[in-house]
């Protein structure tokens, strides 16, 4: 029989046994999502280039991982830890300030 009683994802780990785990598609537990460093699946990496930034900020809104931290409606260095390489920051940048390499 399953285990139905909700289950704190932070104490999941590789190592824990299968009956510990939640059922498909239920997330117990709030904002892990900041604890996983998912960077590393990256393979291509977004650079900008302040010279080329105009601070238009549509950059921000766009990305999917919530990646590129705006502050005092500036927008800073890329998050790296969480930034999965997507590029869709790059194809919304009317101005050339973000490439992927």
């Amino acid at each position: 029989m399953a285990n139905t009683t909700p289950t704190d994802i932070s104490k999941i780990t590789e190592q824990s046994p299968w009956q510990d785990l939640t059922m498909g598609n239920h997330v117990y537990g709030a904002a892990t999502s900041v604890a996983v460093m998912t960077g590393e699946w990256r393979t291509i990496t977004p650079y900008i280039d302040f010279d080329k930034c105009k601070q238009c900020l549509l950059c921000a809104p766009v990305c999917p991982d919530s990646s590129i931290p705006v502050k005092d409606g500036k927008r800073l260095e890329f998050d790296y830890d969480h930034c999965k390489g997507c590029g869709i920051c790059a194809k919304a940048c009317p101005f050339g300030a973000i490439e992927m390499r």
